[in-house]
């Protein structure tokens, strides 16, 4: 079975920044990306129509029977048998939606498919906010597929356990020592080589990438999804790190969405609550301006490669594009563009060339090649979002 993920145009546009570096199949929510979630479902082989600059990274393959699949589509059991079940010519729709279809090849502008009606429930991911706020129901889904049948590791009898044992699951070489897990309102998923350190409270839902650290004395509320390779301390609450990031000091994060490759320094906070409890508005690249989310709580949106100084202060509903680099005292806007270096006082164009080398030396730290590939993907990014920086 071969599985072609596709994006659709608005909604490519809506989950930027984070899709300016990948496509939305990549992006994380629950326990893994929707990419992994659809391999897990159907053991098929997968790849992704994209934008073109996207495509030397993140290529298509196509096959005589292919199966296209909405990138930010969650799949579940009915739904994957419904695109199964799916004849070539036939595409599957829902409320207006087009969710998948069976062709030999891209489905062209106006070209007609069978349509056949899909009834059942299922969960479609349209905006950034969204990796956050359905957190919760999808990493509990996750949970359960991921460890049905499967027998939980040993705990250490240092943990103290809040709530039902059977939540908590370990994969081999996690380690968790004298840290409290509270499972009343949610798993607790370790995966391999992962630990949480002593001192650490975390209610679930909760759920820690491979060779990922919870630092000593953190404090962590569900739901909350730290990626692959991050260190992370201090106080976070419903937030999703992508993977390859740190916020490994104390500070607040809070209904958040941190991508890969991004540190937070030391004692950096985010609002996640306007003053006035006001819905809180977030920038649209589409728009040009900020859309209502229609959220009480939402914080901070940081693309890939962008990083903070120390004590980084950030108003509720900001949005940092694309390898920024904030730092300085004060509130900076809610709205930094990518590849911008400055903070409350003011930015310039943080040029590709300290940029590249920056990224380069933070590969090299996790034994990584910042190549050619990564360098040309950023490069478009730096020219697509130039507009901005002028802002």
């Amino acid at each position: 079975m071969n599985i072609v993920f596709f994006d659709r145009a608005d909604i490519r546009e809506n989950m930027l920044p984070f899709t300016f570096t990948k496509p939305g199949a990549e992006l994380r929510v629950g326990i893994d990306t929707f990419t992994e979630k659809w391999k897990r479902f159907t053991k098929a082989e997968v790849s992704f129509l994209t934008e073109e600059y996207l495509s030397i990274k993140y290529k298509a393959h196509f096959t005589d029977d292919n199966y296209f699949v909405a990138g930010t589509l969650i799949p579940n059991t009915a739904l994957v048998d419904a695109i199964l079940q799916l004849k070539t010519g036939e595409s599957l729709w829902a409320n207006h939606e087009l969710l998948a279809y069976r062709l030999s090849k891209p489905l062209k502008e106006n070209e007609h498919t069978e349509r056949v009606e899909f009834s059942g429930a299922y969960m479609y991911l349209k905006n950034p906010w969204e990796l956050f706020s359905k957190n919760a129901d999808i990493l509990k889904a996750d949970f359960a597929g991921i460890t049905q049948g499967r027998l939980f590791q040993p705990l250490s009898n240092t943990v103290q356990v809040i709530g039902p044992r059977e939540a908590i699951f370990l994969e081999e070489g996690a380690v968790a020592e004298a840290c409290t897990f509270n499972t009343t309102h949610g798993p607790i998923y370790l995966a391999a080589d992962s630990e949480v350190m002593e001192g650490s409270l975390i209610r679930g839902p909760f759920a820690l990438g491979e060779h990922s650290q919870v630092k000593m004395g953190a404090k962590i509320y569900g739901a909350t999804t730290f990626g692959p390779h991050c260190k992370v301390g201090g106080e976070v609450n419903n937030s999703v790190i992508f993977g390859y990031s740190n916020k490994a000091h104390d500070g607040f994060l809070g209904n958040s969405v941190i991508g890969e490759w991004c540190n937070l320094g030391a004692d950096s906070n985010n609002s996640n609550l306007k003053n006035n409890y006001a819905p809180v508005k977030l920038w649209h690249y589409g728009k040009k301006g900020f859309v209502n989310t229609g959220l009480q709580f939402c914080g901070l949106m940081m693309g890939d490669h962008s990083k903070c100084g120390i004590n980084t202060m950030f108003n509720t509903g900001t949005v940092v594009g694309v390898s920024a680099n904030i730092f300085g005292s004060g509130f900076p806007r809610n709205f930094i563009p990518s590849f911008s270096w400055g903070g409350a006082s003011g930015f310039t164009e943080y040029k590709t060339r300290e940029a590249f080398a920056t990224a380069k030396l933070v590969f090299e730290r996790r034994n990584l090649q910042f190549d050619e590939t990564e360098q040309e993907i950023l490069q478009h990014v730096f020219n697509l979002t130039s507009e901005f920086r002028n802002v």
